[in-house]
């Protein structure tokens, strides 16, 4: 049961059962002693003022709009996000950011996307559209013309027999559900971030899969694909769902399907990036950073609108309404990561650069545009009360406070794992896979009054933390 519902039927359970028949003590039994009243946490004026002017601003739109349409897709090592850095420091300064800089890493072994192109050759020929995976190999210059083997979800792929794939492009059809915590992307994920792996040890000559995503549309799903130390990398390519559903629908008329694929992926060496780094100064210096920020990559069929700049913008009109509200106690440091579609090499070479600068909290916002509905907060004993601050003050704009540890996110990940507290904003994902990674990633996906609603929980979260007295000092390592 719920231990939240358990705890609200108990008292009139306990009113239900026949009492003992004995003379009363001295002492009130506890059925009839006065109930604790919890604690009432006041939000402060100054904290609710910030949190509801945040409502109205709109830096964080024209954040948006702007990396959208003057920069557009931002692939790990291109030109573009070469550019997008560029972008993001003349923005930043603008805004009035303070050592707003570049710190500079080299990506390895860069991978870009070449010809796609895919059809049923028999018995039902007709085109299909998708997307060639990152790290995908590429296929002969003609292409691959061979049969079908069908899997209706990644388990099935997984429980074939060795060597039954030879000569076979496998055909992965597990189908995602939308869920608000975007539980699902894990579940379902699977096919996509180890499937052409898997395929590969078994045999396979190539790997097409129904993309992850929750849309029924033609827009196929980009995204990366890993293959272990050892494993010869196969042709691998994402259909959009609706083109999967087609192909499905095909293989249990029962006839067998020839499938034509053609990629022409390719490596093309080390490339340079760099993170985007700005800060708000604190008062304080001992009192550690409160690191947030979002990634500047995007893949590159849309514009990476949802993924992810709204989710530079959410943070960076954050700390600037709380700069501007005047100077908190710890520095808040906005990071634009370089590189998180296709290792998180950003994340990485932040934690390297600043091993062992003290960190206060960290956080990231990488999961769309829509609503916050929870956060979660992963603080040290000493640093409870601020998440307890934090409720009240976050309960207006219809946040819940969650039971979990926080400690999502590539970006941030590295830092957490060497002990810094984290706190998560989480949105909403009922819709956030219909277009991730999706040539529909672009800014009409974006609602400019949930988008607001962001800026106003992490402006909330940020002037609480960075303003508290509490010590936040290391919290267990996660493994």
């Amino acid at each position: 049961m719920n231990p939240l519902l358990l705890a609200l039927l108990l008292p009139a359970a306990a009113v239900q059962q026949p009492q003992p028949q004995q003379p009363p003590s001295p002492a009130a039994p506890a059925a009839t002693r006065p109930r604790a009243t919890p604690a009432v946490v006041r939000v402060d004026p100054k904290v609710a003022a910030l949190r509801d002017k945040a409502l109205a601003d709109a830096t964080a739109y024209a954040i948006v709009e702007g990396l959208t349409t003057e920069i557009g897709p931002r692939p790990d090592g291109s030109p573009q996000q070469a550019r997008a850095r560029e972008w993001a420091v003349a923005k930043l300064k603008a805004l009035g950011f303070r050592n707003v800089h570049i710190e500079p890493y080299v990506l390895e072994n860069v991978w870009e996307r070449g010809v796609e192109t895919a059809e049923v050759v028999s018995p039902y020929p007709q085109p299909l559209r998708l997307t060639a995976l990152g790290n995908s190999a590429a296929t002969p210059p003609q292409g691959l013309t061979l049969p079908i083997a069908y899997f209706a979800s990644f388990n099935d792929l997984a429980l074939a027999p060795a060597g039954s794939l030879q000569g076979k492009i496998a055909f992965v059809s597990n189908q995602m559900q939308p869920t608000q915590d975007g539980s699902s992307y894990g579940s379902s994920g699977a096919a996509r971030f180890v499937g052409a792996n898997v395929a590969a040890k078994k045999g396979a000559a190539a790997i097409v899969i129904r993309s992850i995503g929750t849309d029924h549309g033609r827009g196929p799903h980009a995204g990366g694909t890993n293959f272990e130390p050892g494993v010869t990398p196969i042709p691998a390519a994402a259909l959009s769902v609706a083109d999967a559903e087609n192909l499905e629908r095909m293989v249990k008329l029962g006839a067998p399907v020839t499938f034509h694929l053609t990629l022409t992926p390719r490596n093309v060496g080390t490339r340079q990036s760099g993170n985007v780094v700005a800060e708000v100064p604190g008062s304080d210096p001992n009192a550690g950073v409160v690191l947030v920020g979002g990634h500047l990559d995007s893949w590159d069929l849309g514009t990476g609108a949802i993924d992810d700049a709204s989710g530079v913008a959410i943070t960076t009109a954050a700390a600037k309404l709380v700069m501007d509200a005047g100077r908190p106690r710890r520095t808040i440091r906005v990071v634009w990561f370089g590189d998180e579609e296709t290792g998180g090499w950003g994340g990485q070479a932040y934690a390297k650069r600043h091993a062992g600068e003290r960190h206060a909290t960290a956080g990231e916002s990488d999961f769309g545009a829509d609503r916050v509905w929870r956060f979660e907060t992963n603080l040290p004993q000493g640093a409870r009360a601020i998440g307890d601050r934090l409720a009240a003050a976050l309960a207006p704009l219809g946040i819940v406070r969650g039971t979990g540890a926080a400690g999502d996110g590539t970006d941030v990940g590295p830092m957490i794992r060497t002990g810094v507290a984290a706190i998560d904003l989480n949105q909403s994902g009922l819709r956030y896979f219909d277009w991730h990674h999706t040539p529909e990633d672009t800014l009409d996906r974006v609602d400019p009054e949930q988008l607001r609603q962001n800026v106003a929980a992490w402006t909330t979260m940020l002037t609480v933390v960075a303003n508290a007295s509490e010590e936040i000092g290391a919290v267990v390592p996660r493994p």
